[in-house]
């Protein structure tokens, strides 16, 4: 991928200041402890205990490496969607979901968010709970906050985001294993998404977003009903333009700016269930032979809301429609008889 000269210099300014391997927090940086004071301050937490977990924490390089490394560029939606649409993936989906069967389809009468959509989520952000981060999320999320300024100011927000969620949800700040951009469990919520949308779904009065899947999948679709979730309506389409070159067209914008009529009066053609008025984005996709596109509605924005990528909530649609249909019934072998 081209990386801009500006984009170059500053990473590798950055990973100048970097230390050559794991340290621990030096609470002594003005900043450190500045922090300290303010979220013990705002939040009435303990000065001392704050200060203790923080010094327990270690800035590691390769945190830093995994959110600026060139693998996580965007990449064109060919690759994007191999990457998750995968024969194993589907496989396993559909086993997920014949074991928790009665649990997914109990959510999904009551929320309105369909079982297989919530088993998406988990199936691409954690292949269903099998690999959920080998970070500390102490560590990644306070190296992040620190030793990362282009993104510090949201890091110190979700680290003081996880001592309240520690406070308050009995997650041990010092154990929970995470991403290295600190999101965790099976779902891979951020601390500020943990506190705002997890939910007790088994009712055992503890939230557990690693082990217990009454939890797990309770939130996920919680998180989609909060951010506005709509019972039976379309996610997307796939569309076609009338000509190639339509120019002042919007593509894989996050927030609506275009309707149902406004695209097919642009030129886009699309077959939708919904009135003209409806929200729509247009979604432009590079595949290897030529462009490809998309029209979201309502739920494609959603799920945008849950990761901010317009490829990313294609992939959980397909990935959930996938998982919706049953698999092809093998071939039966040929008779004896035309086998000899």
């Amino acid at each position: 991928m081209r990386i801009v000269v500006p984009l170059l210099a500053a990473l590798v300014g950055l990973g100048a200041l970097l230390p050559a391997r794991a340290a621990a927090l030096d609470l002594e940086r003005p900043e450190v402890g500045a922090f300290v004071d303010d979220v013990s301050s705002r939040n009435h937490l303990d000065r001392a205990w704050v200060a203790r977990v923080l010094g327990a924490a270690e800035s590691k390089p390769s945190v830093i490496e995994a959110i600026t490394r060139p693998a996580e560029r965007v990449k064109p939606w060919h690759e994007y969607r191999a990457m998750f649409l995968t024969d194993k993936r589907v496989r396993d989906g559909r086993e997920f979901y014949a074991a928790h069967r009665a649990l997914l389809e109990e959510v999904a009468t009551r929320t309105g968010v369909p079982g297989e959509m919530i088993a998406a989520i988990v199936g691409i952000e954690t292949s269903y709970g099998h690999l959920t981060g080998r970070y500390r999320v102490l560590d990644a999320l306070a190296t992040l906050a620190f030793d990362y300024p282009p993104r510090a100011a949201y890091f110190r927000g979700e680290l003081e985001q996880f001592l309240l969620l520690s406070r308050e949800a009995g997650v041990d700040p010092l154990k929970a294993t995470g991403s290295y951009a600190g999101a965790m469990g099976a779902p891979q919520f951020m601390p500020r998404s943990y506190r705002a949308f997890a939910r007790d779904g088994d009712r055992d009065g503890h939230i557990d977003l690693w082990n217990d899947w009454p939890d797990i999948i309770e939130s996920v679709a919680h998180y989609f009903v909060a951010n506005g979730w709509r019972r039976g309506e379309p996610i997307y389409t796939g569309a076609s333009l009338w000509y190639p070159d339509v120019e002042g067209l919007p593509a894989n914008h996050l927030e609506f700016a275009d309707s149902v009529g406004a695209l097919h009066a642009r030129g886009v053609e699309f077959d939708s269930p919904l009135p003209e008025d409806a929200p729509a984005l247009f979604v432009a996709l590079r595949e290897p032979d030529a462009p490809a596109y998309r029209v979201g509605f309502h739920n494609f924005w959603v799920i945008t809301r849950y990761n901010r990528s317009a490829m990313y909530a294609l992939a959980a649609a397909e990935l959930a429609s996938a998982l919706a249909t049953a698999p092809e019934p093998a071939a039966a072998p040929p008779p004896a008889a035309a086998r000899r």
